[in-house]
C-alpha cells in the first residue's frame, strides 16, 4: 500500500469557491423562473416554499444552533402578521415600514419571554414556549377593538412602490415571488453568518453542554436571548410576508401550534443545525403538503390498481387523506429520527462519505 494514499489529497485550488458559485447560480435560476413560468399555481407553490424556508431557517438559529427547542414560534409569526396589517389598515402606514415595526415588536416580546423562560431547561422550556404562544393567541382573540377577534383582519390592495422610474404593483404573484426570494437569501445568509461567527460557536457550546459552556464564562441567558431575538425577528418577517400575500389573517391561521410544529419539522427533517437543512426540509414538507391537499397519493394508488375507487378504502382515502397532514408529518418525523437522525441532509452526506471511502479503499487494492 502506498503510504501517500493514507492522507487525503489537498483540495484543488479554487474549490472553496464552489459552494458560493453554486449558491449564486441557484439564486440566478430562481430569479429567472417568472420570466419562463407564468402559471400562477407554480408561482404560488414557490412562494409557499420561500415562506417555509424563512420559517425553518429562523427557528434553526435558536433550535438548531443554540439547542433551545421552542415550540411557540407561532407567537412571533402572529405578531409579524398582525402588526403589519393593523398598521396598514387602521393607521395607513405603508407595509414596508409596518414590517420593520412588526420585527421590532417581535424582538421586544422575545427578549421579555426569553428572560423568563430561559430559566427553564428541557421539556419545561418547551412547555413554557407553548404557553407563551397560547397567551398571545388568546390575547389577540379577545382584544377585539384592535385585532377584530375571531373575525380576523381583511386588508385592501397593497400600495405600489415607486423606485426611480419603476413602479411595482402588487397585483400579481410575481412581486411577491421576488420579495420572498430576497427574504430567503437574507435568512440563509443570516444562518451562515451565525454558524461561522464567534456568536455561533457560543450557541453551539450551549447546545452541546450548558454547564460546560457556563464554566468557560459564556453567559447562558444572554446568548440564549440573542439567539431567540434573531429567530423571532426573522419569524416575524415570515408572518408579515404571509399577511401581505394572503391579505387576510385571523388567530386560527397565524397563531396556531401547527405553525410552530411546522417550523420544527422543517429543520428536523432537513437537518437541524445546518444552513441547508431548512431548505431541504421545506422542499419535502411543501411537496408533501401539496400532494396531500390535491389527493395525488390517492389518485396514484387508484391508477396503479392498488386501490379500487369504488371500495371503502378508496372512498376513505379520497375523503380523509387530504386532511391527515399532521398524521403524515408525524410518521415522517418518526422515520427520519429512526433511520436518519441527522436529517435528510446528514444522511446524504454520510452516504457520500461512505461511497468515497469505498472508492478510496478500492483504489488502494494492489
Amino acid at each position: 500500500m502506498d503510504p501517500m494514499r493514507t492522507n487525503p489529497s489537498p483540495a484543488p485550488r479554487g474549490s472553496a469557491w464552489l459552494p458560493l458559485v453554486a449558491a449564486v447560480a441557484a439564486v440566478a435560476v430562481l430569479a429567472a423562473v417568472p420570466a419562463f413560468v407564468s402559471n400562477p399555481y407554480v408561482l404560488h407553490i414557490m412562494i409557499l416554499l420561500f415562506l417555509s424556508v424563512i420559517m425553518g431557517s429562523a427557528w434553526n438559529v435558536v433550535g438548531g444552533y443554540a439547542g433551545q427547542y421552542s415550540v411557540g414560534h407561532a407567537a412571533y409569526y402572529g405578531i409579524g402578521a398582525y402588526f403589519t396589517l393593523i398598521l396598514m389598515t387602521q393607521y395607513q402606514i405603508m407595509p414596508w415600514w409596518g414590517t420593520w415595526a412588526a420585527m421590532a415588536a417581535a424582538l421586544a416580546v422575545a427578549l421579555v419571554v426569553g428572560s423568563i423562560t430561559f430559566r427553564l431547561r428541557g421539556p419545561y422550556f418547551v412547555l413554557a414556549s407553548i404557553a407563551v404562544a397560547e397567551v398571545i393567541r388568546l390575547t389577540v382573540l379577545n382584544w377585539k377593538s384592535v385585532t377584530n377577534g375571531a373575525e380576523g383582519i381583511l386588508s385592501g390592495p397593497i400600495p405600489r412602490i415607486t423606485i426611480g422610474e419603476t413602479t411595482i404593483k402588487f397585483i400579481s404573484k410575481v412581486p411577491f415571488y421576488y420579495v420572498g426570494l430576497a427574504m430567503v437569501v437574507a435568512t440563509v445568509l443570516a444562518n451562515l453568518a451565525v454558524q461561522h461567527s464567534k456568536l455561533g460557536y457560543y450557541f453551539q457550546a450551549i447546545r452541546e453542554d450548558q454547564d460546560a459552556a457556563h464554566s468557560l464564562g459564556i453567559n447562558l441567558t444572554f446568548h440564549k436571548n440573542v439567539a431567540l431575538g434573531i429567530s423571532a425577528v426573522f419569524t416575524a418577517l415570515a408572518g408579515s410576508y404571509y399577511a401581505l400575500y394572503v391579505r387576510f389573517i385571523d388567530p386560527s391561521t397565524v397563531l396556531t401550534i401547527d405553525i410552530s410544529v411546522q417550523a420544527v419539522l422543517i429543520c428536523i427533517i432537513g437537518g437541524i443545525g445546518t444552513v441547508l437543512g431548512p431548505v431541504v426540509g421545506a422542499l419535502v414538507l411543501v411537496a408533501l403538503s401539496e400532494t396531500l391537499r390535491s389527493n395525488l397519493i390517492t389518485d396514484v394508488l387508484i391508477s396503479l390498481g392498488a386501490v379500487s375507487p369504488d371500495s371503502k378504502v378508496g372512498a376513505f382515502l379520497k375523503e380523509h387523506l387530504s386532511h391527515a397532514h399532521m398524521l403524515i408529518y408525524g410518521i415522517l418525523v418518526v422515520v427520519v429520527i429512526l433511520f436518519m437522525p441527522d436529517g435528510i441532509l446528514g444522511w446524504a452526506r454520510q452516504a457520500m462519505r461512505r461511497r468515497a471511502q469505498v472508492a478510496a479503499a478500492a483504489g488502494e487494492k494492489p
